[in-house]
């Protein structure tokens, strides 16, 4: 998914740091979006932009919110399966 426009627009009567807060927000939003695109594109699996999203379903099953580390396998029910030692 490339993001080609960027052009933002944030209301008149933003103060300085409500329109620099949007504007980290969106940068942020887009860096993940393209590291997404980029993983994609390579076919390297990852945990990019779904670890607090597992965390939430394992605490869901088993009452522990715990993030996925880096180097985690990529493959939920593995994941799950050593969510002891996260």
């Amino acid at each position: 998914m490339a993001v080609t426009d960027r052009d933002i627009s944030v209301s008149e009567d933003a103060t300085e740091a409500e329109a620099a807060a949007i504007a980290a927000a969106v940068s942020a939003h887009l860096a993940r979006l393209e590291a997404a695109a980029a993983a994609a594109e390579s076919g390297d699996a990852s945990w990019d932009g779904e670890k607090w999203t597992f965390a939430g379903r394992l605490d869901a099953v088993g009452g522990r919110a715990d993030r996925v580390p880096d180097g985690a396998p990529t493959d939920p029910w593995t994941a799950a399966g050593r969510s002891d030692r996260f």
